[in-house]
């Protein structure tokens, strides 16, 4: 029997989205927020078994986007892991956004994007 060399197994790719329905939400979010109408993925992770449930990934904003730009993360919360979602809380780079948040800035930017996530529905 052969066996692969352990820097082989260190690069294996990511381990496979369990819950695609919950990383879309959370790329919409990063659209909404960032007020772009695409987006590009690099990692993309997500926890509907979590509590509470959520997903996250990093991304780039850029067109032609090369795997050396995926160096942005976004962070979303939800309510449920299946449909209504219904946004909890999402962090981008080292903010995070949320109803409880003391800074009342971020508080709307959360009540903003959760009111567009809403709309959706």
């Amino acid at each position: 029997m052969r066996y692969l060399p352990l820097v082989f197994l260190l690069a294996a790719s990511p381990a496979m989205a369990q819950s695609p329905e919950l990383e879309k939400a959370c790329v919409t979010v990063a659209q909404n927020f960032l007020l772009v109408p695409v987006i590009k993925t690099g990692v993309v992770q997500s926890f509907p078994e979590l509590d509470p449930p959520g997903a996250r990934l990093t991304y780039s904003t850029r067109e032609d986007a090369k795997a050396s730009d995926f160096t942005n993360e976004i962070e979303c919360e939800f309510s449920s892991a299946t449909p209504p979602f219904t946004l909890t809380r999402f962090c981008i780079s080292d903010t995070c956004y949320s109803e409880n948040e003391q800074e009342p800035e971020n508080r709307r930017r959360y009540l903003e994007v959760k009111a567009l996530m809403d709309r959706q529905k």
